[in-house]
């Protein structure tokens, strides 16, 4: 970076840093009324030297997570609350539809033992559950990492394969398509059934509405939210006007309807 390029930095960070400040001071002159949230340093997307992440405009990432250095997520893919995406050493691709899960960690290694450039490369469609690591990892389409599941360096994770919740699959290791590994460390289990392969192409469609209903109410502004926390307090009990405004019409079962000659017990004062 050069002079001017020191610069022109220095001058962003005072802008940043006085409107922290003019932040602070319109919250002490509002008084009781203003929105009782501190400002974070956290940054959703974060540049390592001259790397910098590349996120298509559909993906959702949630306010807590962390997408840092050379990072690639493709259309329509969510990464959830508390996700650490680190592409410092080596670089990070997500598919397109992909979701990872909350408290996720994926990084990368710059080689191997052997001498091998170790990115992760995560593919379309694939689900990994919460709490996973993914650790200079080779995922294809469609796959399936469970819950707290570990593959480290050089894993080759197929289509249509599936890793167990809290399984270690150690380096290098190559789980082929259609099959289950699990346990510590990781050993074939058994084969996916037809419905278990239509599940994970099902998990990824499931998580993509899920993640544009959290991207909505994510994007709600300050005044939407403190008029539906009003409006569920008012209507707490869901009764008929509450029912109307969300055009819902509530049937009684026919089991609970009671014959013209039975009268209905009266409610105890």
């Amino acid at each position: 970076m050069g002079t001017l390029g020191r610069a022109i930095y220095s001058v962003g960070f005072w802008i940043r840093e006085t409107g922290q400040a003019i932040d602070r001071l319109g919250c002490r002159l509002q008084g009781n009324y203003y929105f009782q949230e501190q400002l974070s340093r956290h940054r959703t997307l974060m540049n390592v030297f001259d790397k910098a992440p590349v996120v298509d405009k559909d993906v959702f990432i949630a306010p807590s997570a962390s997408i840092i250095g050379d990072v690639q997520v493709g259309h329509g893919s969510s990464i959830w609350y508390g996700c650490v995406l680190r592409g410092d050493v080596n670089s990070i691709s997500v598919g397109s539809g992909t979701n990872i899960q909350d408290n996720s960690l994926v990084h990368v290694a710059k080689s191997n033992l052997s001498g091998k450039v170790l990115p992760t490369i995560i593919g379309d469609n694939v689900t990994v559950g919460h709490s996973a690591i993914l650790h200079g990892c080779t995922i294809d389409d469609e796959a399936f990492v469970g819950m707290g599941a570990t593959l480290l360096d050089g894993v080759v994770l197929e289509k249509h394969a599936m890793v167990a919740a809290g399984a270690l699959v150690r380096q290098n290791t190559k789980i082929p398509t259609g099959e289950v590994w699990g346990g510590n460390p990781a050993k074939f289990l058994r084969k996916l059934t037809d419905e278990e392969i239509a599940f994970i192409s099902q998990s990824a469609s499931n998580y993509y509405n899920l993640a544009q209903v959290h991207a909505a109410e994510n994007a709600k502004p300050f005044d939407e939210i403190e008029f539906e926390k009003v409006l569920r307090k008012k209507y707490a009990k869901r009764d008929e006007e509450y029912d109307s405004m969300l055009g819902v019409v509530r049937e009684t079962p026919p089991e609970l309807i009671l014959p013209d000659n039975v009268k209905a017990p009266e409610l105890q004062k």
